[in-house]
């Protein structure tokens, strides 16, 4: 008796079966599954045959199931119960990777004319939103390759952690995560960015955004500044407008964010905030350098101000000796350091951290813990014994490598294409993204718009920017696109520039 799952693959095969996919079996199989998933053939909840009895009713090895198993599990298409099945998951991730007309549709209805009963700070948010409804794909910047991610090491320790968790795992968590998992991050921390720092230090936070949110609420005041760079990340922005939190754009240079000086120095304002990403600048690339490092903690030390240092994707540098934190540059330094598995492993994990000053660590965990009713402590227990079993450090290695090659393949694209000035001058040999350079008449976001229309993300470097003086430009990851598929998603988005001209 054939399952729900294998008639459907026969039939849309059709007569000649497996034969007709055209492409390798264990892809056109992952692609017949998860096309089901997304019309809905396959319902949420539906479980899954076992892969040992699709092979057989398809006429198939096991191993060409399995692959497609383990990609959906991978891409959250599916998820495993030990000792009960795989399942399709109760919400498709392409149901917010691939915007429909009707999605784009109830998107213009949250427009600040139509958002009526909303609050000022509500219509804000939303009249500034930068949040894509597409995640995935090339070249998406941001995004790391998750169909590299060790699920099967991944779920052989989630496994044996489900079988019998401690009750406590399982309950609201309190005191800043899982000391397993802040341990195994400090320790990391320690040895990866030279951050000073130990496990009590540590708050585990769902990624990068709520970690802002609550270093905002607990140590800023409505009306008082913060200093970002320009440009800068749009979550940030986002997060500080609605806590109503003035923003100042300090401009970035190839040393990173630049301060005032002489009397313009001691006459400005001193900010509660600065924000900045001095490893791989945001999104231009460029590396602080030491002297201005020094230089922005005398600065943060004589004025009273907290900086953030946002290190998002510093594990990912392809030359040179690694750019060690500010937070380690001097004991006590006035840093609250920010970082997420979010590039790392991958982002539907949800998983950031805070370091945080001795002298305010208690009082964030307690808050952290009264905001947000902090939990999934299971899923921090199987991180921290994945970081503590060496498997982390080793795909990181992986990784890094892996995205060398694919950023060497699209920069020598670039480069032979448009010529070695149309890669931005402050971009570093890091990161998962390149900043392709326009002129200044181009319409960034026309050409981006534009090459959505031909299944091609790219970011306009314009929509960064907070003041009127703008870079032109477009932002291309490279991270989560197959090396193979890297020429002629660029050949796409090639035939997109002239649409960019301005009038």
């Amino acid at each position: 008796m054939r399952s729900i799952c294998g008639d459907l693959l026969l039939q849309r095969l059709g007569p000649s079966g497996p034969a007709a996919l055209g492409k390798p079996l264990n892809r056109g199989i992952y692609e017949c599954i998860r096309g089901a998933i997304q019309d809905g053939s396959l319902a949420p909840t539906t479980r899954l045959p076992p892969s040992r009895d699709l092979a057989a009713e398809l006429g198939l090895s096991r191993n060409t199931v399995m692959f497609a198993y383990e990609q959906l599990l991978a891409e959250g298409y599916v998820h495993a119960r030990t000792g009960s099945g795989t399942f399709v998951a109760a919400t498709a991730p392409e149901t917010y990777l691939n915007a429909t007309a009707t999605a784009t549709a109830a998107a213009a209805e949250v427009r600040p004319s139509a958002m009526s009963g909303l609050s000022p700070r509500g219509q804000l948010l939303l009249a500034n939103a930068s949040a894509s409804p597409t995640q995935w794909g090339a070249f998406m910047p941001g995004v790391p390759d998750v169909t590299r991610f060790p699920h099967r090491r991944y779920a052989q320790i989630a496994a044996r952690l489900w079988r019998r968790p401690p009750p406590e795992w399982l309950s609201y968590g309190h005191g800043g995560g899982l000391p397993a998992l802040r341990e195994a991050v400090a320790t990391h921390l320690r040895v990866a960015r030279s951050v000073r720092c130990d496990a009590d230090q540590v708050l585990i936070t769902e990624g990068i955004h709520q970690a802002i949110d609550l270093v905002v609420k607990l140590l800023g005041s409505s009306g008082e500044q913060a200093w970002v760079e320009e440009p800068s990340y749009w979550g940030i922005r986002g997060i500080l407008q609605v806590s109503d939190i003035r923003m100042v754009p300090m401009p970035v240079d190839e040393e990173g964010l630049t301060l005032p000086d002489g009397e313009a120095g001691r006459d400005t304002p001193a900010p509660r905030f600065i924000f900045v990403t001095p490893s791989h600048q945001y999104p231009l690339g460029a590396v602080m350098s030491l002297k201005r490092r020094r230089a922005l903690l005398e600065f943060a030390h004589r004025r009273g101000s907290w900086i953030v240092e946002d290190d998002y994707d510093s594990e990912f540098r392809f030359s040179g000796q690694p750019i060690p934190s500010l937070q380690g540059l001097e004991p006590d330094a006035p840093v609250i350091y920010v970082g997420t598995f979010s590039k790392t492993l991958y982002p539907g994990l949800r998983m950031g951290y805070l370091v945080l000053p001795r002298a305010l660590a208690g009082a964030f965990q307690t808050a952290h813990s009264e905001l947000y009713r902090a939990g999934h402590l299971m899923t921090q227990a199987t991180v921290a014994e994945f970081m503590q079993a060496g498997d982390y450090a080793a795909h990181i290695r992986r990784m890094r490598l892996l995205y060398a090659k694919r950023r060497a393949i699209l920069a020598g694209l670039v480069e032979r294409y448009l010529g070695p000035a149309a890669l931005h001058e402050h971009g570093s040999n890091a990161g998962l993204h390149l900043v392709l350079r326009l002129p200044d008449d181009a319409d960034d976001v026309a050409i981006a718009e534009a090459a959505s229309q031909r299944g091609i993300i790219v970011r306009p470097l314009s929509r960064y920017f907070i003041g009127s003086t703008v870079q032109r430009g477009l932002l291309l990851g490279y991270a989560c696109v197959p090396e193979e598929a890297i020429a002629p998603a660029f050949e796409l988005l090639l035939g997109c520039l002239d649409q960019g001209k301005r009038r």
